[in-house]
């Protein structure tokens, strides 16, 4: 009976504030003493989680409520209210004003799905240790007291866990990978987190489909970094086909054959894809050439590796690093005659720290004195 007298109070006073402050036109914006209005975004892929909060503390005005804030300040469950209709009522998920999520597209919370908008955040908290995290399709209230459950949403059910005292209620996320977040609000000693999780590639691929309607449609670099992340996810491939043709017939360059020899590579089409990156060779400078070759090696075809990296060292015969890229391919390939011989020419060159290192170390690990080399 105390906390519901606490929180009818609680409304009473904030709402005989709010009427004060609209009769007073002449006031001035001061800060806010307690329960300060906070804000937290987390980025999953290109979508984002937004959270509007406000902040209490466990400390209130000297008095630590540690111990006392949940099944108390926070009572377990739906609690009943006398304000409005008497209905039970769950917590705001903060304080003060309607707690607010904002998605910019499309989610699952939990594994359940829910479009992409704005929406009132409530929770109910258990003594068992479970927690059911609500979105309401209502955000204008003032905290939970008007809340309908009519107007949910979504609900998910989740297991409240244990952390350090955290004295400021703070929400974070604790927890990500490429697609998804798990955000936890955190006050006092638990912590109550939901997992969001964003369908990233179909949002980027959407993504790409209206910007390439804009300027970036327009040239060459858009429409192959579109398609090199199809390339790099292994996705989509008949469209970033159409969008690397369109880039190629603006301006044909060996980014983009090397990424349609790539499209064509990963859908099997061997033949196709070498004679464009045959192509590309044609036109590559030192470093595009050197990545070639590392690619082939890649994908264990080391004779056309040592091809590309003897191309790139006869057209640059003073750098170190196409010598030992030359002798790191045929290393790999098992020819440590010709590993030795071309590494040694990469240090006869002076080469930069970082080559001469690998140089080293591939000679090393052959087995050969490189004492004099060690300085």
């Amino acid at each position: 009976m105390k906390t519901k007298i606490n929180m009818q109070a609680l409304f009473t006073a904030a709402l005989i504030a709010m009427l004060c402050w609209e009769v007073s036109a002449q006031n001035v914006t001061t800060p806010r003493a307690v329960s300060p209005a906070a804000e937290f975004t987390q980025t999953v892929g290109i979508s984002t989680i937004n959270i509007k909060y406000s902040r209490p503390r466990v400390t209130f005005r000297g008095q630590d409520r540690s111990g006392n804030i949940w099944g108390t300040q926070v009572p377990w469950g739906f609690d009943a209210t006398t304000f409005v209709d008497g209905s039970n009522i769950p917590w705001r998920a903060g304080a003060n004003e309607n707690t607010i999520i904002t998605f910019s597209h499309d989610v699952s919370i939990e594994g359940k799905k829910i479009a992409a908008g704005s929406y009132g955040l409530h929770m109910a908290v258990y003594e068992n240790g479970k927690a059911t995290v609500i979105f309401s399709n209502n955000t204008s209230s003032w905290g939970s007291f008007y809340y309908k459950e009519a107007e949910d949403a979504l609900r998910v059910d989740v297991q409240t866990t244990a952390i350090d005292h955290t004295e400021l209620l703070t929400y974070d996320a604790i927890a990500m990978d490429n697609t998804s977040a798990t955000i936890a609000l955190k006050w006092e000693k638990k912590a109550i987190p939901f997992k969001v999780s964003f369908d990233v590639h179909e949002v980027v691929l959407a993504n790409f489909r209206d910007e390439l309607r804009s300027i970036p449609g327009f040239g060459w670099q858009g429409l192959n970094q579109a398609a090199q992340y199809c390339v790099q996810n292994n996705i989509n491939h008949e469209e970033a086909i159409q969008w690397v043709d369109r880039s190629i017939a603006n301006t044909k360059n060996f980014n983009n054959l090397s990424t349609k020899g790539q499209l064509l590579t990963q859908q099997g089409k061997t033949a196709e894809a070498q004679a464009l990156i045959d192509e590309s060779v044609a036109i590559a400078n030192v470093g595009q050439l050197n990545f070639l070759g590392y690619q082939m090696i890649g994908q264990q075809k080391y004779d056309k590796a040592i091809e590309y990296f003897t191309l790139n060292a006869k057209r640059n015969p003073e750098n170190a690093n196409c010598w030992d890229s030359l002798g790191e391919a045929y290393k790999t390939k098992g020819d440590n005659k010709n590993a030795i011989k071309y590494l040694k020419k990469s240090l006869s060159l002076n080469p930069a720290p970082n080559v001469k290192a690998n140089s080293i170390k591939l000679l090393k690990e052959m087995g050969v004195d490189t004492s004099g080399y060690d300085s």
